[in-house]
Formats: structure tokens, C-alpha cells, sequence
């Protein structure tokens, strides 16, 4: 099985920009926003198409403008204009970055100028959960320059028109989650006593890589006696040993999509209180499983996975929220919360991932990746083992 997973094409097809870029500027008139900016890497590849290594590089800006009407425009270092022969963009402006003095700040305003004639409103990521992949000076330069514009939040309309993935976006994820699944079975039959954390979370990113992952970027790992207390810190050089618990949470990535799930192991016997709880987090994520549909909230989603761990004697849930959407990153809008209420929709890709902390200083956290379909969900890979196994 693990030798026979078969990828997705990369990339889309020219009718996926047209289609994404449409659905915007839809928005965009329902708000008379007459043209917008985007500088982060997963919004610009999104309307671009462009995907490049060299965002891992702080050094140049990139931007892309989306006007009212017609394609999106690259404003962007010379040294990234030969790369958009690639995409569906033909209007590239460029100049020589590195260039502190006007890194290309003095040429987006008059892009946006440009575009901006109707009237006079103007979009950029500015809500929770975003970012501005410039200068902080860069940006106040901008706004001081177009004051005679009104500039708005477009987060709220970028993370919609994002949650619903397209069939060729599930595919990508499909496939991240395939080879994780594979790069856990394969874990679970090399894992022995004595490696450290940090060589069993090699073990599996050099399996998932083999199979086919293009990164493995997000791979972390807490373990402990009867349990682990922190999720996010690791891998350490901490060594395995008889009644540990160990938890490895990753997210591979293929062709700029993510996988993002955890599994748990014990190391010969470990206290029974860690399998009950193994057994109210995976229970809590069948309820999950059974909410989660079109028309549901997040709030449900949570509250069904709550309600099974309070019975199980949960003694709180530390890890604040339990699940999110996911796609070009690693985590994305929405937050399943107490109270959430955003509607499930078909094509929204998201993870369950119930945590309880069921013993002072001890948790047990568990995750699994769905995708919500015109009738309920669908799991993206294989499910977690009904109970935990055991390393002997």
C-alpha cells in the first residue's frame, strides 16, 4: 500500500485562476472596493499561480494587485519576473530589489492609484489571524501616500472564499494526508525503546518524503511517564522508555497543500488511565465525525466532542479550540470553539482534534483531517488505530 500512493497533478488548470479571481470581484463590487493587495505567499499563489521558494527569503516584497475587473497584476522584484512565464499573469511590473530606500512601495501605490478611480476604496489583509509581509514603515508610508483612499479589511472575504477547497485542491490535501498516514504506519513498526524523539520524528519524515511529500515542515512531539504535558515544544533529544506515552503531530505538505494530524503511542505498560483516555479522545472524535455536515456550526462540532470527554472525567481542554480548517496552511479559518458559529459547507477541509487533560499535568490529544460533503463528511486517510498501540 505504502508503495503505490499516486499523486495529483501540480498545479491547476488556467479555468481554476479565472474561476477564484471571478468569485473576488463579485465580492469586491458587492463592497465597491475598486482594487486590492495581497502580499503573503498562500494569497498570492492562490490568484497567481505563482509558487516559488523564494518566499522563505525576508529580504524582497512581492504584491499583487487584484483590480475590479480583469487579471491580477504582479508588482514584484525583477528578480521574480522571468517566473511568471509560468502563470497565467501578463502584467508584471517590476524594479531592481533589494531596494530599502522604495522597495517597491512608491510603484505599488501607483498601481493601486491606477485601479482605483471608481470609487476610491481599496483592500488589504488586515484581520485576525493575517499578516503584512512588509516593512511596518513600508506599510505607513502606503497609507499616508494613498490617505485619499479609504482602505478596508478583505480578510473576512479571502478566508470564505478559501475555506471551500475545489476538487483539485482536495485532491492535493488527500494525497498529504495519504502519505502521512503511511509515514505513521511505518512509524509504528520501527518505533523501539531507546530511540529519542527526535530520531522516531525522523524516521517518518524521511518515510513520508520517500512517499512523496514535498516538505515536511511541521513535525513536533511531546512524550513523558503516563503522558505528555506539552504538545507544541518538541522534538528533544529525550529518550523513549518503558511507560512513556508519546504523541507526534505533523503536517506534510505537497505542492503547497498540508496535511495536519497526530498519533499516539505507548511504550510497553503504561498507566491504564492514558488508554481510557486514549479511548474518550478517539469516542470524542467519532462524535465529532457524526455531527460534522453541511449546516452544522464549529460550535456543534465542539460541543459533541466536549460533551463525550466531560463524561470521561476530562478535567479541562488546555489547547483552547478543537480543530480548524486547513489547506495552503497548515492552520486556517475556522476554529472549532465553544460557541463557534460558522456553518460547515461542502468543500471545507478540517481537523477534529479533541484534547483533554485528564489528570493534573497529563493531556491526550488526538487529531484526524475530513472533508465535509453534501451529506455529511468523509475522512482523507485512514483512521487512527481504535486503541493505542502499544511498543514493546
Amino acid at each position: 500500500m505504502t508503495e503505490h500512493l499516486i499523486a495529483p497533478p501540480r498545479g491547476f488548470e488556467l479555468a481554476e485562476f479565472e474561476q477564484r479571481t471571478a468569485r473576488l470581484q463579485q465580492r469586491m463590487h458587492e463592497q465597491k472596493i475598486d482594487a486590492l493587495f495581497f502580499c503573503t505567499e498562500q494569497e498570492f499563489r492562490y490568484f497567481s499561480g505563482f509558487k516559488s521558494q523564494f518566499w522563505e527569503s525576508p529580504t524582497r516584497p512581492w504584491f499583487l494587485v487584484v483590480p475590479a475587473e480583469g487579471k491580477p497584476v504582479a508588482v514584484v522584484p525583477g528578480i521574480g519576473v522571468a517566473g511568471f512565464a509560468q502563470t497565467w499573469i501578463d502584467d508584471v511590473r517590476s524594479w531592481p530589489a533589494p531596494r530599502p530606500e522604495d522597495d517597491g512601495i512608491s510603484l505599488l501605490s501607483q498601481t493601486l492609484s491606477e485601479f482605483s478611480k471608481r470609487h476610491g476604496r481599496i483592500g488589504a489583509m488586515l484581520g485576525p489571524e493575517t499578516h503584512l509581509r512588509m516593512p511596518a514603515s513600508n506599510f505607513a508610508w502606503l497609507q499616508q501616500n494613498l490617505s485619499q483612499l479609504e482602505m478596508v479589511d478583505v480578510s473576512l472575504i479571502m478566508r470564505d472564499l478559501r475555506s471551500i477547497k475545489s476538487a483539485a485542491e482536495i485532491a492535493k490535501v488527500r494525497f498529504a494526508c495519504e502519505v502521512t498516514a503511511a509515514g505513521f504506519n511505518y512509524l509504528r513498526d520501527h518505533l523501539v525503546a531507546g530511540l529519542t524523539e527526535r530520531q522516531a520524528c525522523k524516521l517518518m519524515q524521511l518515510e513520508m518524503l520517500r512517499l512523496g511529500a514535498d516538505s515536511c515542515p511541521y513535525l513536533i512531539s511531546a512524550s513523558g511517564q503516563g503522558g505528555y504535558d506539552d504538545i507544541i515544544m518538541g522534538p528533544s533529544d529525550r529518550e523513549l522508555s518503558e511507560g512513556d506515552v508519546l504523541i507526534i503531530d505533523t503536517g506534510a505538505n505537497f505542492d503547497g497543500y498540508f496535511s495536519d494530524y497526530d498519533r499516539n503511542f505507548a511504550f510497553g505498560e503504561v498507566a491504564a488511565d492514558c488508554h481510557q483516555a486514549y479511548d474518550a479522545v478517539f469516542a470524542s472524535t467519532e462524535a465529532g465525525l457524526q455531527v460534522a455536515a453541511p449546516g452544522r456550526t464549529t460550535g456543534d462540532v465542539w460541543q459533541a466532542m466536549w460533551d463525550v470527554m466531560e463524561k470521561a472525567g476530562a478535567l479541562g481542554n488546555d489547547v483552547g479550540r478543537m480543530g480548524h480548517g486547513l489547506g495552503m496552511q497548515l492552520t486556517e479559518w475556522p476554529s472549532n470553539v465553544q460557541g463557534g458559529d460558522v456553518v460547515l459547507q461542502p468543500g471545507m477541509i478540517l481537523t477534529l482534534e479533541p484534547g483533554m487533560t485528564f489528570a493534573p499535568g497529563r493531556m491526550m490529544v488526538h487529531e484526524e483531517n475530513i472533508l465535509i460533503t453534501d451529506n455529511g463528511c468523509e475522512m482523507l486517510h485512514q483512521r487512527a488505530w481504535p486503541t493505542m498501540p502499544v511498543i514493546r
